[in-house]
């Protein structure tokens, strides 16, 4: 499954539509209501992915001048950050998201193409190439809009989002994945279990967005993704 920043560009486009027409019927008291997240309302999700655009402006901008630019001054700032806007007005909170996703699209946008090779710092998973900042931006899209509670769920995924969830490095390899149809997706060591369902529901199991429900076999547990 590629990973071409210029190629899912496209799929950035519709998560991020979706997750904003989601925003969109929000209004009234729809951002103070719990999201998936411990401890987040669905204003804190909101305001997180705002930042996070804005996140994934400043490695870009990194990869583009060469000027060290991190993703976020720090562990604390991102969470002071989050806990700061996540109360705000429905209005003023989805004109920051909308915005955010605008600079970022533009960043993208603009990039040369030999910056997408730059080495970027990822926190503490280490540096990678500015060219995976558009297939995390699609996941932090597509696993919050879940984390909303707002109607939008695995089974909404594209399935050529959660086809590449299967193949992330981030993805647990805990056991070998089968669709329903019989089709190995992903393949684990010899003694890992053999775990079949639907590609959406695998994936869900996978990023912690589901508990396994509609899967057969014998589920390992798993560590956070993302």
């Amino acid at each position: 499954m590629t990973a071409d920043p210029l190629v899912l560009s496209a799929e950035l486009d519709r998560a991020t539509a979706r997750l904003l027409d989601t925003v969109r019927t929000l209004d009234g008291n729809g951002l103070t209501a719990p999201s998936r997240c411990a401890g987040w309302t669905r204003g804190h999700v909101v305001t997180h992915l705002a930042r996070n655009a804005d996140a994934y402006r400043n490695l870009l901008s990194w990869a583009r001048t060469g000027v060290k630019t991190p993703a976020y001054t720090s562990r604390e700032a991102r969470e002071e950050g989050i806990a700061a806007g996540a109360a705000r007005p429905h209005d003023e909170q989805l004109a920051d998201l909308t915005t955010a996703c605008d600079l970022l699209r533009e960043s993208i946008d603009t990039m040369p193409a030999q910056g997408w090779s730059a080495q970027v710092e990822w926190g503490t998973t280490g540096p990678a190439p500015a060219a995976r900042v558009v297939w995390s931006r699609i996941c932090e899209v597509e696993l919050h809009h879940v984390d909303l509670d707002a109607g939008y769920g695995p089974a909404n995924w594209p399935e050529s989002f959660t086809l590449r969830v299967l193949h992330d490095p981030a993805t647990p390899h805990a056991a070998t994945l089968v669709s329903d149809d019989g089709t190995t997706l992903l393949s684990a060591s010899d003694d890992a279990p053999v775990v079949t369902g639907p590609v959406h529901l695998l994936a869900a199991w996978l990023t912690g967005r589901g508990d396994g429900t509609g899967l057969t076999g014998d589920l390992p547990s798993l560590e956070a993704w993302k």
